[in-house]
């Protein structure tokens, strides 16, 4: 697929998926949507892939919905029936079956790939475009970044699943704070409230997120990675003697795969690994 609205990098077995409107601040639209969408699903599925990494282009990550598409669904009244998929579309839930259809939705898909997915946050992320940072794996911001959900001061609601998903994240209390107020945040307090798991300075903010994506590349087992984001995501929705059961067959099964024999050898070698993900 040609992208118009994306950047799309492999290197060092990163890929990289960059929002590229800088002019517009990256503001998403179903174009956009369907690009990323795309992207994710080549970089999961290339063997040469073992971390994700999505950002933006210029000093937003996501400014959120396109305004010339909110102003033209105020002017009309609504969304026009059958008019949906301007906001969103909608893809075939993922056929690997490895997490809840809860997490294959229009923008709660990220949890279902197989590879982690880092949140580059090098500048606002702004309603629609704070949605997207929550589904990533791990959110890390720049110094200059800013979130907000913004939708209350829009006159909107939390939309698709920020009620459901800031509370597990930043706990209910804090939740409801950032989607009553719609209030911006900055790094410091995003960090405080573990909103992002890590600040790093702006004049080196990529470079510090590849290096701990590249860490993950090259020494972690790619094996390992699937399949304890697999049980994290699957686990808030089990119990725990649910979790515990399904981590002891998981368990059995790693203990017959190329990756733990290779993560004993080196380690007992004292080199670096050479992880297959077999």
């Amino acid at each position: 697929m040609s992208y118009q609205e994306i950047l799309y990098d492999v290197a060092d077995r990163i890929a990289t998926v960059t929002l590229n409107r800088p002019d517009k601040l990256n503001a998403w639209t179903g174009q956009m949507g369907i690009e990323v969408r795309s992207a994710m699903a080549a970089a999961d599925g290339d063997d040469q892939v073992r971390v994700i990494v999505l950002t933006g282009a210029g000093k937003g990550f996501c400014a959120g919905a396109d305004m010339a598409l909110l102003a033209g669904i105020a002017g009309a009244g609504g969304v026009p029936e059958g008019g949906a998929h301007a906001l969103r579309h909608q893809a075939a839930a993922h056929p690997s079956g490895r997490v809840p259809p809860d997490f294959q939705g229009t923008y709660s898909y990220f949890p279902s790939l197989h590879k982690p997915v880092i949140g580059a946050i090098n500048g606002h992320a702004v309603g629609l475009g704070m949605v997207i940072a929550l589904y990533c794996d791990l959110r890390f911001a720049s110094t200059g970044a800013k979130f907000s959900t913004a939708f209350a001061r829009r006159g909107l609601i939390a939309e698709y699943g920020t009620a459901w998903m800031l509370p597990r994240l930043i706990g209910l209390p804090n939740a409801l704070d950032l989607l009553l107020s719609a209030r911006t945040v900055g790094a410091g307090e995003a960090l405080r409230l573990g909103l992002v798991s890590r600040v790093f300075p702006q004049d080196s903010f990529l470079r510090d997120v590849r290096a701990y994506a590249k860490e993950l590349a090259t020494e972690v087992s790619p094996r390992s990675l699937a399949a304890i984001k697999q049980q994290v995501y699957s686990a808030i929705f089990q119990t725990l003697e649910e979790a515990t059961v399904s981590a002891e067959r998981a368990m059995l099964e790693s203990l017959k795969s190329e990756d733990f024999k290779e993560g004993l050898a080196h380690f007992l070698e004292k080199r670096a690994p050479s992880f297959t993900g077999r």
